[in-house]
């Protein structure tokens, strides 16, 4: 590894060639200099990794030299030494991007300790995420294998974000490659506990069940709704959980997170099905009951979501609050967004305002077709960092802003997330069978029983029965379904694309998160 290059400038180096020689023995490059203009063109002639400034100096100030030298180059990291303690001075240097400062006098330790701060920080964070990983691995085996119930399931995939969030600080692709076999095989004992359990959940006899899509609104949402202090009901649709840890540091600036928690999508984890389910209180089967003239199953034309609001206003009035002022606004165009953001002051006036935004999704859809998205998003990591990097310029993002200097809550969900399928399974099925790539419905299906999780009675899992002798499949972990003609084609053409309905803990396990502003 080459020696890091270090430039001290001080008009008072002699004094301090003690300091130099103890960097030097600790393996770093020490240049000096005793004046701004020369710190100014040795930055411009050579490659520097830290520059120790003095603030104090005679000709060009130390607060005048690092404005130059971030004009030649505004990333170099650059070291503040000063006597002057005062609060002006503190705030002009660290609005002028200073990386760290110390007050004189200084001793060798303390330059030290800044430079391996600076410079060998990400590979000390890197081995110590390695360390802690391997030292949690076991503990993580032990839960998968210990017959976890709901809520641990929860946990331990919250566990497996974090890590997954923290390897990306970590140049160990064997670590990675190890942290993702683990999640892997996560998704293998999260498929069984599915199966085992799901139709208890929906059963309604059940009292075990975790917090799903139906039940989402009257636990996690309408026990914060108060008169006078209006609350923010937002749904990104397709938001997983680690994308939701990626733009949490971006909400933090603004809001203070009072509770983070998640809850279960149901099955499908398909937008028509989990968010009318959520706006509704209902399972779909029940939907399709209420609202027979509303409903839409997936081979019927129409919009499968066109009656949200109509759908949260009757979950309302069913639950005895009509009292509530409402304000429902679906976001599907850009030109909506702006319109959000300029009128955000109105989301003030309700008890609670609804914003469905549906960005992540189509970006996710749009991944698929658009061969640039691809590039963009080729895995899970640069997926995150495109939906942070969407969320930190979104007109979301400025109308929130706008609104939390006012008292107000927000609570944040959204309907189902989405896994990368990489596996595609065959499947056969008639002309009436649908023809989403992680669950189908049909009457004359054919599939491996391994490849899926099968409901032949649609009703027993809340579902609507579309036709006479339906049922439902949904795929496992990361497969796909692919019919027989242009299997190949297709099987290529979708393979580590972003997709949603089946399960894995991806798909099924979803952020609810609850803030208020600052």
């Amino acid at each position: 590894m080459s020696l890091a290059k270090i430039l001290w400038v001080d008009d008072e180096m002699e004094s301090l060639q003690s300091h130099r020689l103890f960097l030097e023995n600790k393996g770093y490059e020490v240049h000096t200099l005793t004046n701004g203009f020369d710190a100014v063109d040795f930055v411009r002639a050579n490659l520097v990794d830290v520059v120790l400034l003095d603030e104090t100096m005679p000709g060009m100030t130390g607060l005048e030299t690092l404005a130059r030298i971030k004009e030649v180059d505004r990333h170099i990291p650059v070291v503040l030494i000063t006597k002057n303690e005062t609060e002006n001075l503190m705030d002009e240097a660290i609005g002028s991007q200073i990386s760290d400062y110390l007050i004189k006098p200084v001793n060798p330790s303390q330059v030290l300790l800044s430079l391996k701060k600076i410079i060998d920080n990400k590979r000390l964070v890197a081995e110590r995420t390695t360390t802690v990983y391997q030292q949690q691995f076991r503990s993580l085996f032990t839960a998968l294998n210990s017959d976890p119930d709901h809520q641990q399931w929860m946990e331990i995939y919250q566990k497996l974000c974090y890590w997954e969030l923290e390897m990306e600080k970590s140049d160990s692709p064997e670590m990675q490659e190890v942290h993702q076999s683990q999640k892997h095989e996560a998704n293998a004992e999260f498929f069984r506990f599915v199966s085992k359990h799901y139709l208890d959940w929906v059963s309604p006899k059940t009292k075990s069940a975790p917090v799903m899509s139906h039940t989402l609104f009257r636990s996690k949402v309408l026990p914060f709704i108060q008169k006078g202090e209006p609350l923010v009901w937002l749904l990104i649709d397709n938001l997983r959980y680690d994308q939701w840890k990626a733009i949490e540091p971006v909400f933090a600036e603004t809001f203070r997170i009072q509770t983070e928690d998640t809850f279960y999508s149901i099955l499908p984890t398909a937008t028509q099905y989990t968010r009318n389910a959520i706006f509704a209180g209902l399972l779909p089967v029940d939907i399709e009951k209420q609202f027979p003239a509303q409903w839409r199953n997936d081979e019927d034309e129409g919009g499968k979501n066109l009656s949200e609001e109509e759908f949260l206003r009757a979950q309302l009035k069913r639950l005895g609050r009509n009292d509530i002022r409402l304000s429902y606004n679906k976001i599907v165009s850009n030109q909506e967004a702006l319109k959000l953001s300029e009128n955000a002051h109105n989301l003030l006036n309700f008890d609670l305002s609804v914003i469905v935004y549906n960005f992540v999704d189509m970006l996710s859809h749009a991944r698929t077709e658009m061969e640039v998205l691809k590039e963009l998003a080729s895995d899970e990591g640069s997926y995150r960092s495109l939906t942070k990097s969407w969320f930190i310029h979104s007109p979301l993002y400025q109308a929130l802003k706008k609104i939390a200097e006012k008292k107000i809550s927000i609570v944040l969900c959204t309907d189902h997330g989405s896994v990368q399928v990489k596996t595609p399974v065959k499947v056969i099925g008639d002309r009436q069978t649908s023809s989403n790539l992680r669950y189908k419905h049909g009457r004359n299906l054919s599939y491996e029983a391994r490849d899926v999780l099968a409901f032949r009675d649609p009703r027993q899992a809340g579902l609507p029965m579309p036709s006479v002798n339906s049922s439902y499949i949904f795929a496992r972990e990361d497969r796909f379904l692919c019919y027989p003609n242009n299997y190949s084609h297709y099987a290529n053409y979708y393979r580590n694309s972003f997709q949603h309905g089946g399960v894995s803990l991806e798909e099924m396990i979803v952020p609810v998160v609850r803030m208020v502003s600052k």
